[in-house]
């Protein structure tokens, strides 16, 4: 898919792949009747990296990079991540904002033009409750996924959200408002919600 006819995107749907040493993500359109369309994008991080780097492809050939994003600091959990095109030009930034985030996981989006974008999800007590599940011994080996909610604005105007789907695989739905974002930029923290989450 061209990048003008990914721009008029107002929603994509994102499945997690269950790989051992991998996350990977597919990123797809939706289709008349709500499943996965047209797959649109490919990403893949390696787990345990000391610098965070994921390259987001065209397809799982993984043959033709989109575009990609990278921590700026080794293991900093406030690091902020730069999102860039193939030939390294600059696409936005986004951080998580770990102070904010003790409560309620907190974000912030900057694109060149359009300032900045923060989400934070939106039911603090699902936010507390993702927490206090994390400390149960073991419970990593579950296959079970704490839906969530995220709710991203500027200037008082929701621009976009990211809801996570209730089950026993990470699936997540995408609704893009503004469409003045960058569908790449968009996909790059969506990916890292989930990637990047319990950094």
């Amino acid at each position: 898919m061209d990048f003008e006819t990914l721009q008029t995107q107002q929603r994509l749907l994102v499945r997690q792949r269950v790989r051992p040493m991998v996350n990977q993500y597919e990123v797809h359109t939706e289709a008349a009747d709500g499943s996965e369309g047209e797959l649109v994008a490919f990403a893949q991080q390696k787990r345990m990296a000391f610098k965070e780097q994921v390259t987001i492809y065209t397809d799982d050939t993984k043959q033709h990079a989109l575009f990609g994003f990278k921590a700026r600091k080794r293991l900093d959990l406030a690091s902020a991540y730069d999102v860039t095109d193939p030939q390294g030009r600059p696409i936005g930034v986004f951080r998580k904002d770990f102070k904010a985030s003790l409560i309620a996981s907190t974000w912030h989006l900057e694109q060149p033009g359009l300032g900045v974008t923060t989400g934070s999800e939106r039911n603090k007590t699902v936010a507390i409750l993702r927490r206090v599940w994390d400390f149960i011994p073991y419970v990593e080996i579950l296959p079970f996924a704490w839906p969530y909610h995220f709710d991203f604005t500027a200037d008082g105007q929701e621009t976009f959200s990211v809801d996570k789907r209730f089950g026993l695989r990470d699936r997540y739905v995408i609704d893009i408002k503004d469409p003045r974002l960058d569908r790449r930029l968009v996909i790059a923290q969506a990916v890292a919600l989930d990637a990047l989450q319990h950094r």
